[in-house]
């Protein structure tokens, strides 16, 4: 394990040279705008379609997803609780994979965004088969899994069925058992309150309501899926980036996966003034230059 990134390859530093930092701006729509505005293109300027695909499944929830075909490995972007597939980080890293032709796909779980299916009956689990049937039905060849938040506890729940197609993992405020932990440190009262209404209110200051709302029966399926109880039988290369000024999920927890994560070949990254939601320019820096590290190391290690 180590607290800083990789060493940077050549191949990989003569890659970001095609890669215009002063592009970003950090609302989605602006982004895109300064991105079409100051990166140098040959023939027409590439307009984003407003359209996604679906991913059409018999019996489940059909799902959206935008996809970029290219080499591999390709990139797939798992977003967090109430994300989706239009977040900045998923914007950036799709535009990242753009400029150096490798596979993207970026999709939204079922009952968010523009997929299909009720919010109110969705769990840990049935987001857990969201990733796998990206995985099974969209991405060719092995991938790298960037997940956020929650979704870096469902990457490493994928790396885990699909180990042969999961070429490597990286993990953004990775919240791996976060509700379940989170709500066995409530005191004994807190949580008969919690059992007897059915739900639970927890503060945030990322919803207009100033908290979220938990079912109990979210909670009781979560614990299904805890992984921190025990080793977690992932061997492929593992990058953890976390703020330590996350005030959601704390930085410890991405330590606690190191741990139990068998694989030897694990780097954990900690920015000292970045936030859960790892979206400022210097944290998109990180996150593309851990990519590419990650597909240099994958494409010359075959």
């Amino acid at each position: 394990m180590a607290a800083c990134a990789s060493l940077v390859s050549a191949a990989a530093l003569a890659r970001r040279k095609s890669w215009d930092w002063a592009a970003f701006s950090f609302s989605s729509a602006a982004l895109l705008s300064r991105m079409v505005e100051r990166t140098p293109r040959k023939g027409p300027v590439f307009r984003w379609k407003t359209h996604a695909s679906f991913l059409r499944r018999p019996n489940l929830p059909n799902l959206a997803y935008k996809k970029l075909k290219g080499k591999t490995p390709g990139v797939i972007f798992i977003p967090g609780y109430l994300s989706n597939m239009n977040g900045t980080k998923a914007l950036a890293i799709e535009e990242f994979c753009k400029s150096l032709g490798h596979a993207y796909i970026r999709f939204d779980y079922a009952g968010c965004g523009s997929s299909e299916g009720n919010f109110e009956e969705c769990t840990v689990g049935k987001w857990r088969k969201d990733v796998l049937s990206i995985i099974d039905d969209l991405a060719e060849g092995p991938q790298i899994l960037v997940g956020s938040s929650l979704g870096a506890w469902l990457m490493l729940h994928a790396a885990i069925a699909r180990p042969t197609k999961v070429a490597a993992l990286i993990g953004i405020a990775t919240a791996a058992d976060s509700v379940v932990t989170r709500f066995n440190q409530l005191p004994t009262e807190a949580k008969k309150e919690v059992e007897v209404k059915g739900i639970w209110k927890i503060p945030t200051q990322y919803s207009e309501d100033g908290f979220h709302i938990i079912k109990y029966s979210f909670i009781k399926e979560a614990e299904l899926h805890c992984l921190l109880k025990g080793p977690i039988p992932v061997t492929c290369p593992v990058r953890l980036l976390h703020g330590m000024k996350d005030e959601v999920i704390p930085w410890q927890t991405s330590m606690q996966v190191a741990e139990r994560v068998i694989s030897t070949d694990i780097d954990i990254i900690l920015r000292k003034n970045s936030d859960h939601r790892m979206k400022e320019k210097e944290d998109i820096k990180l996150l593309v230059y851990t990519i590419d590290d990650l597909i240099d190391k994958l494409t010359t290690s075959n």
